[in-house]
């Protein structure tokens, strides 16, 4: 069992993802607007559901995971944490996101999806780590579809996949509008990438950079507001 740092709890199964910082900066970094319906690619437990409504009480998420384990914890936390008006769990492969609702649903999609494409698979974690049945092609697929046009989909991936990123989302008429860099330390390599794309925008993109420690290894400001830490 883990606490959020909105104070809900989450249900984790041993098989299932681990509560990870990935998460947690996404859900920080996301922009809703009101009663935003939103859409959340590869849900696992949750945990990202439930940091955007604590994040915005006039929202609503619908999940969909491929582990029937991950999906079942995701109903369980639902219940646990009072959100049954407000969260659903659909235990689903994303790529039927075209059979299952009708195009423009959404006003917002996320993802954290798995990052790599070769290597050795984790032993525990394999459909989170690797993309056998989640290409990034596959993904933007499925968003192209779900988003309303003007629609923003944020999503947290590694800063080597940038290009072939912004490259698929141009294939549904996806413009990147927002991008972060994260990195660990102050001055350190960039760890994780933040964006948001809009459907049919124009182009123009705004820069941001964020860091958890500074340079000596303290949490800096960044890290205290996404993990409601009060001085």
């Amino acid at each position: 069992m883990e606490t959020l740092p909105n104070g809900y709890t989450l249900l984790v199964p041993k098989d299932a993802f681990p509560l990870s910082t990935d998460s947690v900066v996404l859900g920080h970094f996301v922009r809703l607007p009101r009663n935003a319906r939103v859409l959340d690619l590869g849900s696992g437990c949750g945990t990202l559901g439930m940091l955007l409504c604590a994040k915005d009480e006039t929202c609503t998420v619908t999940g969909l995971e491929l582990s029937p384990a991950a999906h079942e914890a995701a109903l369980e936390n639902i219940r646990a944490n009072g959100l049954a008006r407000r969260m659903e769990s659909i235990c689903a492969d994303l790529r039927e996101v075209p059979s299952r609702f009708a195009s423009g649903s959404f006003s917002v999609c996320v993802s954290n999806p798995p990052y790599f494409t070769g290597g050795p698979a984790s032993v525990r974690h394999p459909q989170a780590r690797h993309e056998e049945q989640c290409s990034l092609s596959q993904l933007f697929a499925s968003v192209g579809w779900a988003l309303k046009y003007g629609g923003d989909f944020f999503l947290v991936h590694k800063p080597d996949r940038l290009s072939e990123i912004l490259l698929e989302g141009a294939k549904v008429g996806m413009e990147a509008k927002r991008l972060c860099l994260l990195r660990h330390r102050e001055g350190g390599s960039i760890c994780l990438i933040l964006l948001q794309m809009r459907k049919g925008a124009k182009p123009g993109l705004i820069w941001e950079e964020m860091a958890l420690e500074d340079g000596n290894g303290n949490p800096t400001q960044a890290f205290r507001d996404i993990y409601h830490i009060s001085d």
